[in-house]
């Protein structure tokens, strides 16, 4: 990963709270809740903006590869 991304507090704090709930560490929930969201998203959408066309090949928004 390039950089890793800061939460605000708010978020840090529901972050912290979907993994109690969950039973399972901040950053297996946060993997999930990425993992949810890409799957709502319009696939297109996101190619269309996208500043990293390098990587295609392996995208999960990408229509060739098969995982939208």
């Amino acid at each position: 990963m390039a950089y890793t991304p800061e939460l605000t507090y708010e978020n840090s704090c529901s972050l912290r709270r979907i993994a109690w709930a969950k039973g399972k560490p901040m950053t297996s929930v946060i993997n999930q809740i990425i993992e949810t969201v890409a799957q709502a998203l319009d696939h297109s959408e996101i190619c269309k903006f996208c500043k990293d066309k390098s990587k295609c090949t392996n995208c999960r928004f990408n229509g060739q590869h098969g995982r939208n």
